[in-house]
């Protein structure tokens, strides 16, 4: 698994592979076009120069991606790729309609062209193998690095080797008498490019509003969890995508008599379980609950420790003023309060009273709050 670091460094060697790629093509098609009399390989130059402007866009947009979190963005600046995504996804399909725009009124134009020479031909075979051969390259990086903008770049380099197909066929037909080929093909095209910028501009809108993953993917990592030792349920799962990584909320519920630090452990046990498994997890928020709350087990109006402090106090100072507790837990279950009493037996002897006495006493006077649910007394020896 990458570090957002190493992912910076990979993402910015694709890229400007890419770009040294594209200043080449770009510089080669339209100085071979207009020496060649090919018009439509000098336009797929200029494309090819657009290229190298989305490639330089894409590097500065993976430097502010990757920075780490800070006060004015906690949760760190992967939506920054995000949003990028949309920006080369639109940028597709401006491309795409440029293309068609131009080919339809070149159809309709009626304009005789210049016959192209056999170096624009060649060029334009280059560019075809060498697009396809970067597209291969970025797109596998991009899936390697879950990066939804460097496979939008891909699939824009892609668009270019596209184009150089059609400029291909275009020059082949021009130079055969069928000047109408390359035209209809460039049609054919844009639309297909225009598919792939709306996919990946949709994709993207997606993860910026927060879309939830896919179901199965839900219950696949609900099911690691529910199969972590001392889970009894996982509910409330809540999940969305930033930059590539899964960002996962959920409600961990124990068993109700395990202690604070118990059930914490149970829900770190249970996110390391999910960042091993899925290489793809990023944050994951979890709360430990001792009942279901969506089914809710619970009362509002049930006080907190002091209270009950203060009702344990009155009725043990009737019994002897000097008894104290040594311990007290608290367990809120199903809208009552269980309760776990330590006294130290030695100070009972003293006081005078028997563990028995004191239990039942302590019992009868709780029994008049309507928060009481039960009471557990244990005495401790005296030298505990």
């Amino acid at each position: 698994m990458y570090t957002a670091k190493q992912r910076q460094q990979e993402a910015q060697k694709v890229t400007l592979v890419g770009s040294l790629l594209d200043a080449v093509l770009g510089v080669a098609k339209i100085l071979v076009g207009m020496f060649s009399h090919s018009h439509a390989l000098i336009a797929d130059g200029v494309h090819s120069l657009s290229d190298l402007a989305t490639d330089f866009m894409v590097i500065l947009i993976l430097r502010v991606s990757h920075q780490e979190p800070d006060e004015d963005h906690p949760w760190g600046h992967a939506r920054f790729e995000t949003a990028g995504t949309v920006m080369l996804g639109g940028l597709l399909i401006a491309i795409a309609g440029a293309m068609a725009y131009n080919s339809v009124g070149l159809i309709f134009s009626g304009e005789s062209l210049l016959i192209p020479e056999w170096p624009a031909l060649v060029v334009a075979g280059l560019s075809i193998v060498s697009k396809e051969w970067i597209y291969r390259y970025t797109l596998a990086a991009g899936k390697r690095l879950k990066s939804d903008l460097i496979i939008a770049n891909a699939w824009h380099s892609r668009s270019d080797a596209f184009s150089s197909i059609v400029v291909l066929i275009g020059i082949a037909g021009a130079m055969l008498g069928w000047a109408w080929l390359d035209a209809l093909t460039a049609v054919l095209v844009a639309l297909l490019i225009a598919k792939i910028g709306w996919d990946l501009t949709w994709k993207s809108i997606k993860e910026l509003v927060d879309t939830a993953l896919p179901e199965s993917q839900v219950r696949e990592l609900e099911q690691a969890v529910q199969n972590v030792d001392g889970v009894i349920s996982v509910h409330s799962l809540k999940t969305r995508l930033m930059g590539g990584q899964s960002l996962l909320e959920m409600h961990i519920q124990v068993e109700s008599h395990l202690s604070a630090s118990e059930g914490h452990y149970i829900g770190d046990t249970a996110v390391r379980i999910l960042k091993t498994r899925f290489d793809d997890i990023g944050d994951v928020i979890f709360h430990i609950d001792t009942y279901n709350d969506d089914q809710r087990l619970y009362c509002d109006t049930l006080p907190l420790r002091a209270e009950v402090e203060d009702a344990l106090r009155a009725t043990l100072s009737e019994l002897h003023p000097e008894l104290k507790w040594e311990k007290l837990v608290l367990y809120y279950i199903k809208a009552r309060i269980e309760l776990e009493l330590s006294l130290n037996s030695a100070e009972l002897a003293r006081c005078g009273l028997s563990g028995s006495a004191v239990q039942q006493a302590l019992r009868d006077n709780l029994q008049q709050y309507y928060w009481y649910a039960s009471l557990t007394l244990w005495l401790t020896p005296s030298d505990a």
